[in-house]
């Protein structure tokens, strides 16, 4: 914050200069409406100047203006649905007024002469479309372009109960939240995108916009953001093409076609894409898709930028649906101007497409060998059948990225943001927006501004700032949790103690409360995106149960340094508290303490643990993690302290603290010591990566996880016979595989073994994670669905696997309108086999994503061919990762 007056003065003078001085000087253009023949405005409508080969789109209320120099100019209005219209307009010393009222595209159909058994006219022209689709993705090397950015979200609904709490945080209903950028994009093949964002216009201090993955994203492609595109090679395994027309627009035919899916429902798309008739790219389209039952809809209009190079110049995103009570909609517009194009000079050649379906082929074409290079065959032809000319253009894409260096890099992007990208005027935004603000955006900012003063506070070294982010007291934060900011990266609050109140039948009724302190320091790193953040991290916990009359407490102390995604934590952690045997925690307070007082059922099982302890643990570029920790353990058995429950108190009585496991020594329960190593190391092989500002972002679905565990407890420190003494090695494999459109399966394999283990106790046991209630576990392949919590438990060696598979389409998502609605369907099948047990395996079915955040689970579980259990369970959607213990 400026300390005086005067400074305050000089820097906004500075700022305005900056602003005035880089708007164009000219003040002249053209301005209007483009609305339809009923008068009703055309949003996103194109204003193309053909001899400047750029255009800008309109509105929502379908205004635009548009700042040119004085000169003639031929604008060609465009609005998917409408028929293009000329108009020649001559600027001046003033602004023009040019309002425009399109028609409606009519359409004709063409003949076509198709062998008998006729087709529809639209599988040739997809056909020969999707043949040269690689092409139209090569033949531009590289391209440099202006893009404009703008999204503006709207909240129109939202749970009665939440609306105040939403007014406090600044949300309020039927307001506009705009964010706005411009950036420079350059783009070289085959998929490097560097970005220069020269000036931002946002809420906060979210300096992230970027149109990237608006703009990246290309329908040549066979999936766009995992959504099977229209021109795949697999296209026509998932879509019907129904030709609905042709028009001539500029001397150009272009085809309208309905994009129909096969089956309706997640990554796929309905609606019409428009095809350039003998060039067969794409000229505009117009596609809906749904995304775990909310409504996407994608419009794109292109326009020749040189001859026969067709490039996307208005980019039109739409979200919106219902969710729990919450319903809004969210729309990205993205104008890209400027272009200056590249071309592949090894792609210049105008070879026909001949369809086989429809065409006879040529002996000459026919007798065509693959002899020859591909490049040199697509030169010399003149004809090629769409096969082979997919065929040598894939082959000639294989040859150069062969070539390439690291292929491991899917895609490479760099952002730098101008540093004065935050700070340009109201004038600067005015002068270069190619489409005006409406009303509720304007207001939107005015509203964002004096939030964002609130946001820059928390972390400002300057005491009048931080006052700003400075929040009283509540009592009840102590339950829900909150944050208090002091400035200078200094707070303190609660977790969510509320979850800490629960029943047990060891500490009986109980009550715990944890909290933080934390002092941190965020800096932009070289690239000016990436943050890097050091922390001090200090957190007290403490419960107390009323039966047992015991307190317990620890303190954890941690360093944490992040750089992007790389970077390491160490600390100390230490105090007297209460653990389950299982260390994994499989069943939470919340269900043991529901099942307890309603069914009389304490599936948790304690033990009490005085402890002292170092780890680290650091992440090496996403391939490798390793964790490291020493402790020192006093460990005792509890007993049960209460037996009150609301039910059954007659009829069931509530089974011992020890876990029951036949055959079981009590040996194994009795206190003990233990000085323990505790090493760990996660591998992600042949993980392939985005590049971002020389920063690979990993692409974690292309690699599988195997994970390698080796624990030992040693007689190092403590001596005598109550000693813990034992080595423990296990391997890990997880992986999650997309398979067709929505499949999906994940796996979660794992073995290990004991050596020298005489001489452990119960809580070093390796536990599986066991499920006796009627809540499933958070993940798809986590944890044994009936198991129980401790009868499987070994020290000898074991092996297990946890397999599900997600279907797009299954049973009762054949029906259209379940898939809209997001619902998925799953099978999963879970086996365990340790050197005494029996083989333990389980098979079931569930509904997924049921009301967009719940899961319903039906199976059994078998030792051997026998019947163990079976039943209902009900979780939440797989899809959602959510932790509510801090």
């Amino acid at each position: 914050m400026i300390g005086t007056i005067n400074r305050i003065c000089k820097t906004s003078l500075l700022f305005t200069l900056i602003g005035l001085a880089s708007i164009p000087l000219f003040g002249q253009g053209i301005k209007g409406f483009v609305s339809g023949e009923d008068g009703k405005p055309l949003a996103f409508a194109t204003v193309f100047a053909r001899n400047l080969n750029d255009g800008i789109p309109t509105n929502q209320n379908g205004y635009f203006e548009w700042k040119l120099p004085k000169g003639n100019y031929d604008l060609l209005f465009q609005h998917l649905g409408y028929t293009t219209q000329l108009k020649a307009v001559e600027v001046k010393e003033d602004w023009v007024e040019v309002n425009i009222s399109l028609e409606m595209q009519t359409y004709g159909l063409t003949e076509v002469e198709v062998k008998e058994g006729a087709e529809d006219p639209a599988l040739t022209v997809i056909r020969k479309a999707i043949a040269k689709a690689k092409y139209h993705k090569l033949q531009v090397e590289a391209y440099t372009m202006m893009v404009y950015i703008k999204g503006t979200g709207e909240l129109s609904d939202a749970p009665f109960f939440l609306k105040k709490k939403l007014a406090k945080e600044g949300v309020s209903l039927n307001e506009a939240y705009t964010s706005e950028s411009v950036s420079r994009v350059n783009f070289t093949q085959p998929n490097q995108i560097k970005e220069e964002v020269i000036s931002i216009r946002t809420s906060g201090d979210n300096n992230q916009t970027s149109p990237a993955p608006y703009i990246g994203a290309s329908f040549y492609d066979d999936k766009v953001n995992e959504i099977i595109s229209p021109l795949s090679r697999s296209a026509f395994a998932y879509y019907r093409f129904r030709l609905e027309g042709t028009f001539l627009e500029d001397e150009v035919l272009v085809n309208k076609i309905r994009v129909i899916p096969r089956s309706k429902g997640e990554k796929v798309f309905d609606g019409y894409i428009y095809i350039v008739e003998d060039l067969w790219s794409i000229h505009s389209l117009d596609l809906n898709t749904s995304l775990l039952g909310f409504e996407i809809s994608v419009r794109q209009q292109y326009a020749p930028i040189e001859k026969k190079v067709w490039m996307p110049i208005t980019h039109t995103y739409i979200f919106g649906g219902k969710f729990f009570g919450f319903e809004g909609q969210f729309q990205y517009l993205a104008s890209t101007r400027d272009y200056e194009l590249t071309l592949n000079p090894e792609l210049q050649f105008d070879t026909e497409i001949l369809d086989e379906k429809v065409t006879d082929i040529p002996e000459e074409v026919k007798s065509l060998t693959n002899k020859e290079a591909p490049l040199l065959q697509l030169e010399e032809a003149e004809q090629l059948s769409r096969k082979q000319f997919r065929k040598l253009i894939t082959a000639y894409e294989k040859e150069q990225d062969k070539a390439r260096e690291e292929q491991e890099i899917v895609s490479v992007r760099s952002q730098v943001i101008d540093s004065l990208a935050t700070q340009r005027s109201m004038a600067y935004w005015d002068s270069i927006r190619p489409t005006p603000l409406t009303k509720k955006e304007i207001l939107g900012y005015a509203r964002d501004d004096s939030l964002a003063l609130v946001a820059k506070a928390k972390n400002s070294e300057v005491d009048s700032i931080a006052q700003k982010a400075k929040r009283k007291f509540n009592p009840f934060d102590l339950l829900t949790g909150g944050r208090y900011n002091f400035g200078k990266g200094k707070s303190a609050g609660f977790y969510t103690n509320w979850t800490k109140m629960s029943f047990n039948t060891v500490e009986g009724f109980k009550l715990g409360f944890s909290g933080f302190y934390r002092k941190e320091k965020i800096t932009k790193m070289a690239d000016s995106v990436t943050n890097e953040v050091r922390s001090w991290n200090f957190k007290p916990e403490f419960r107390y149960g009323f039966a047992s009359k015991k307190a317990y407490m620890t303190l954890n102390f941690r360093r944490s340094v992040t750089k992007g995604r790389e970077g390491y934590t160490w600390g100390m952690d230490g105090g007297k508290f209460i653990y389950q045997y299982n260390e994994e925690a499989p069943i939470s307070e919340q269900v043991n303490a529901l099942y307890s007082l309603f069914f009389r059922e304490n599936y948790m099982k304690l033990y009490e643990k005085s402890f002292a302890k170092l780890y680290w643990a650091q992440r090496l570029g996403d391939q490798f993690t390793y964790r490291a920790s020493f402790s020192l353990e006093d460990r005792s058995p509890l007993s049960n302290q209460s037996y009150y429950s609301l039910f059954y108190k007659d009829s069931k009585e509530y089974t011992s603290n020890k876990p029951f496991q036949k055959g079981l020594n009590e040996s194994y329960f009795d206190s003990n010591q233990a000085a323990i190593i505790d090493l760990s190391l996660d591998w992600r092989p042949g993980l392939k990566y985005h590049m971002r500002n020389n920063r690979k972002i990993p692409l974690m679905t292309t690699a599988p996880l195997i994970m390698f565990r080796y624990k030992q407890a040693a007689p190092i420190v403590f001596k005598g016979a109550e000693v813990s003494e034992y080595q423990h090695a296990e391997l890990g494999l997880k992986h999650s595989v997309p398979f067709g459109v929505s499949g999906r399966l994940a796996f979660n394999l794992f073995a290990g073994d004991f050596f020298d283990g005489a001489n452990a106790y119960f809580m070093d046991f390796k536990h599986l994670g066991g499920n006796r209630t009627v809540f499933s576990n958070m993940g798809a392949a986590s944890n044994y669905r009936f198991l129980d919590y401790y009868s499987f438990s070994t020290l000898d060696r074991y092996f297990g696997g946890l397999i599900h598979y997600q279907f797009r389409k299954f049973i009762f998502t054949q029906l259209p309108g379940l898939r809209f609605s997001g619902i998925r369907e799953n099978l999963f099948f879970n086996y365990l086999k340790t050197e005494n047990s029996p083989h333990y395996w389980e098979l079931g079915y569930s509904l997924d994503n049921l009301f967009r955040l719940f899961r319903l689970e039906m199976g059994a579980g078998f030792e051997n061919e026998k019947y163990s259990s079976g039943g209902f369970r009900f979780g939440i959607a797989t899809f959602i990762s959510i932790n509510i213990a801090e």
